[in-house]
């Protein structure tokens, strides 16, 4: 397994927002998680790589174990965030240029050869499914580039770090169709190199990418399965309600 969690539960100083969830995320797979709002979902990702640090109210229990080692005992949290990347709903582009958004991580790990940034610069926009639109602009500023480019410029600065592990928050709640449906090919192609873990509101797209969905509701997680299996014969009504579109 990639990644074991047993007996999660996390709060925001009295509330509630995740409590008992055991689950297994295996290698090289898609593992999908849908759910309304405030079920828990987003908070589940940040104790994965130990983003609650960056919220003094969260408090997580329980136990996050990444190859075999738990989370909370890496003691250079920052190589295990490298390991563990992360995009958010919402692109956020540095205020550089696309080809320094990119290069930033790796010059920061230590390389300074503008030979072999160059190589990583291009097969991380390569596997993002954004080289073939920037490759003649890349010193042109990476907020300049559409929604949609900004979306996949912040996954292939992710995918500079080489993460064993790829969060994914709703990644594109916020592109048009056909965006989607690049990024959608290229995160089939990414889950031969590494494992992702999609939060999605778009139940069709868990359908369509991940390998096994999982069912968040309030706080719990309340059913998961082979995805085909979840949305053929989900076991609980809530699962069947949520996924057939009678709330959310």
């Amino acid at each position: 397994m990639k990644l074991s969690v047993k007996d999660l539960a996390i709060r925001y100083g009295s509330h509630v927002a995740l409590q008992g969830v055991n689950l297994e995320i295996r290698e090289h797979e898609i593992f999908g998680i849908v759910g309304p709002s405030n079920s828990g979902k987003t908070s589940f990702l940040r104790a994965l790589n130990r983003m609650d640090e960056f919220v003094p109210s969260m408090h997580v229990a329980g136990d996050v174990v990444f190859n075999g080692r738990d989370v909370r005992e890496w003691r250079n949290v920052y190589a295990l965030r490298r390991r563990i990347g992360v995009v958010f709903p919402l692109p956020v582009g540095l205020p550089l240029s696309v080809y320094d958004n990119v290069a930033l991580a790796p010059r920061l790990a230590g390389t300074k050869n503008k030979a072999e940034l160059d190589v990583i610069v291009e097969r991380c926009l390569q596997r993002a499914a954004l080289w073939d639109e920037v490759k003649d602009r890349l010193d042109s500023l990476g907020s300049l580039l559409s929604g949609g480019q900004q979306q996949r410029l912040t996954i292939a600065r992710a995918l500079s770090q080489d993460p064993e592990l790829l969060l994914l928050d709703e990644f594109s709640i916020a592109v048009d169709p056909v965006t989607t449906m690049r990024i959608e090919e290229a995160l089939k192609e990414l889950r031969k190199e590494l494992t992702i873990v999609l939060v999605t509101n778009l139940v069709q797209q868990a359908r369509r990418l991940a390998d096994r969905t999982a069912f968040f509701l309030m706080g719990e997680l309340v059913e998961l399965d082979d995805t085909d299996a979840l949305f053929e014969g989900a076991h609980d009504q809530r699962t069947r309600d949520y996924l057939e579109g009678r709330f959310g």
